[in-house]
């Protein structure tokens, strides 16, 4: 670990090959249309939909109203896949889980609580900490994976993207997110952090990821973004950044990238509190580790999808976002 993979790399001075992330400004359900029929073209057969649903009450989760209409409108036979928590809570336990869902509002599709059933391991490539990862059983069932990924700050990871969204979030509720978050032998449930929890993390991504190959696409929703994840429910601290938009992508390494990017080209004033959060919890080595890996590129074409697809960058992305307003 060099203390360049734990700092912020300007587009600039970044190597290799690029993707393409599509940009909207529109934090809607129609945005969430616009943007996705711009990287389902790999999407087919049995189609997951990996999103956080939230502990009871959470405020800052993707509102179920406008997922919804999302689903209706553009995948109606889509399910909504969850893991059940690796700390006792309102998630703790497939029935608490069960209660949790009806409380927030996620009534209206089939939803998978994929460790249910139990628990499968899916063939880690090219890992250091890990061969193999436990994740839900029921992954088997589909043939392609949708993140729609609520992009926000989060205590351990820095930042909850896409990466965290799969990594954590499809890891079964037991042994997947012991393995992740645990040291042998350890009383402490969260011994591992910072450089290593981060690596740990990809490692667990990209087991899901090479198991569903090109049929994944990623959505990043910069809205609402405490610096803490939706996991804190209720008791996430105040929302200070500014909603900046969303983002799409085949690449999950772009998109993570991305929406970092958006954070970091705010000014001084909006971004403090969130760059503090990704710096302090060694946030950034999630995004060099991926690259590492393998998992996709840092460098992109950014699509602003609003003005006839003209390549931006993040600066003008969030030129002109205004001071955070609950929507």
């Amino acid at each position: 670990m060099t203390e360049k993979n734990n700092s912020y790399i300007p587009f600039e001075e970044r190597t290799g090959s690029e993707s393409i992330v599509y940009f909207t400004r529109d934090l809607s359900p129609e945005g969430l249309k616009k943007i996705y029929r711009r990287v389902n073209g790999n999407l087919n057969g049995k189609i997951a939909v990996k999103l956080h649903t939230g502990e009871q009450y959470g405020p800052n989760i993707i509102p179920p109203v406008w997922v919804k209409e999302f689903l209706e409108s553009e995948i109606p036979d889509a399910t909504i896949v969850e893991t059940n928590t690796y700390y006792e809570g309102d998630r703790y336990t497939t029935a608490l889980h069960r209660k949790t869902l009806e409380v927030n509002g996620w009534t209206f599709c089939p939803v998978d609580i994929m460790d249910e059933d139990g628990t499968e391991m899916y063939p880690v490539k090219g890992g250091k900490w890990f061969t193999e990862m436990s994740v839900g059983d029921h992954m088997k069932n589909y043939d392609s994976l949708l993140a729609l990924t609520h992009f926000k700050g989060h205590v351990q990871g820095g930042f909850g993207g896409s990466n965290k969204n799969i990594g954590i979030g499809c890891a079964d509720g037991r042994i997947g997110k012991g393995m992740i978050h645990t040291r042998k032998g350890s009383d402490d449930l969260w011994s591992i952090r910072e450089d290593e929890l981060m690596e740990r993390i990809s490692e667990s991504t990209k087991a899901t990821i090479d198991h569903f190959g090109p049929q994944v696409s990623y959505i990043n929703v910069l809205r609402n973004m405490s610096v803490s994840c939706d996991c804190e429910g209720t008791a996430a601290e105040p929302v200070v950044t500014p909603n900046v938009g969303i983002l799409a992508s085949l690449d999950i390494l772009s998109a993570d990238q991305a929406s970092v990017d958006m954070i970091y080209a705010m000014c001084e004033e909006d971004h403090k509190a969130m760059v503090e959060r990704i710096e302090t919890r060694h946030g950034l080595r999630q995004l060099s580790y991926m690259k590492e890996l393998g998992m996709g590129n840092d460098r992109y074409k950014l699509i602003d999808i609003d003005h006839d697809d003209a390549v931006i960058d993040a600066k003008k992305a969030v030129e002109g976002v205004k001071p955070f307003k609950l929507i």
